[in-house]
């Protein structure tokens, strides 16, 4: 398991390079095809897509169980030169390691073990693995319904949360807005009250943005990016900021969305022009989602893992399936450093966390 890993996190995969996507894809097919499954390979247009797989025959069984992941991460080729892959004190450390090519290990090596032990998995296992979601899955998630709404339950092999490894039951909705202030250029010496200062009203409306916030109730928006101008000596004409919201729910999502959109200038004869909205809906812990946290958690006794469950401030994939199906997130190997210098995961957890896959993989299809 560990070298098939270190074949992974040595192809180095940034979400948005479509040909540094290939070697990994061609490297999963031939993983695949060793387990007899049928496969589609869908390129996509600004992205290196992502990848269909199932058992060849579907004969005999009657539902469908989902599991997603993802190839690509935040890291940009050739950052095993300062990020290099090694092992030591019980841990695996590499770039994308932890967030997620454990995770697609798992996945490999829980059908590899249900094949060898003549094992028959209580619904059919779709996989789907896609090279779009940290920037979004805005090429995959079309994918990702479409399969959500024919799958009794859906395991996502985000990493767990924290070295004591929680299941997600829970992550925020995430939304993404822009704002572009349009002012009026002046010469900053000659005639500076001819000008509409942008910046200036956008400082103004960033203090509206940031009253918005709700800490307590779950609820940020983070102005994340600012930008304006063009020269010290001229008044600004233009500046814009973008927004990161984060809910717990969608009626929260549904309230700031239209809150910043009813922003109204500070200043008169000031344009604002707001875009974006609310893209991956929170996930929530509904009472099918739980039943599956249910499962995993009597699934981890069996093998002696307690686990607990967990609440996450960042989305997934698992925001889009949990609309249609259970959901349980975070089935990756425990570990710590996503999208950090220090990225690793602890080995032996690979081990038991593949097992706990194996068994919610076996075990019944609850009705809801």
């Amino acid at each position: 398991m560990l070298d098939f890993l270190k074949q992974m996190v040595e192809i180095e995969t940034p979400s948005r390079d479509k040909l540094a996507q290939e070697e990994i894809f061609e490297l999963l097919i031939k993983e695949f095809e060793d387990l007899n499954q049928y496969q589609i390979r869908i390129r996509g247009e600004e992205t290196g897509g992502f990848l269909y797989s199932r058992p060849t025959s579907k004969s005999g069984y009657k539902d469908v169980q989902l599991l997603v992941g993802h190839c690509d991460t935040v890291w940009a080729i050739d950052t095993l030169q300062k990020m290099p892959i090694r092992q030591l004190n019980g841990k695996a450390m590499g770039p994308g390691i932890y967030d997620m090519k454990a995770g697609i290990t798992q996945i490999i090596f829980a059908l590899k073990t249900i094949k060898a032990l003549n094992l028959r998995p209580s619904a059919l296992p779709v996989v789907l693995i896609n090279s779009d979601e940290e920037i979004g899955s805005f090429e995959s998630t079309s994918a990702i319904k479409r399969l959500s709404r024919i799958s009794k339950r859906a395991f996502i092999m985000e990493p767990p949360l924290g070295t004591e490894g929680k299941l997600k039951t829970e992550r925020k909705g995430v939304g993404r807005f822009t704002i572009i202030v349009k002012g009026r250029a002046a010469h900053a010496g000659l005639d500076p009250g001819k000008g509409i200062n942008a910046i200036v009203e956008l400082s103004h409306q960033v203090q509206k943005l940031y009253a918005m916030n709700d800490f307590e109730n779950g609820v940020s928006v983070n102005v994340g990016m600012i930008e304006g101008g063009y020269s010290p000596n001229v008044v600004a004409p233009q500046s814009k900021a973008v927004i990161d919201v984060r809910v717990k729910n969608n009626e929260d999502g549904e309230v700031i969305a239209d809150k910043i959109y009813q922003l109204k200038p500070h200043f008169d004869d000031v344009e604002l022009i707001i875009k974006g909205g609310m893209g991956r809906p929170p996930m929530e812990r509904t009472p099918r989602n739980q039943l599956l946290w249910a499962q995993a958690e009597a699934n981890g006794k069996l093998i002696g893992i307690d686990l607990e469950q967990a609440s996450a401030g960042g989305g997934s994939d698992g925001n889009t399936t949990s609309l249609f199906t259970a959901t349980l997130d975070g089935l990756g190997t425990v570990g710590d450093g996503a999208h950090a210098e220090h990225e690793y995961i602890l080995t032996d957890t690979l081990i038991e966390r593949t097992a706990l896959l194996t068994l919610l993989l076996i075990d019944d299809i609850i009705e809801t």
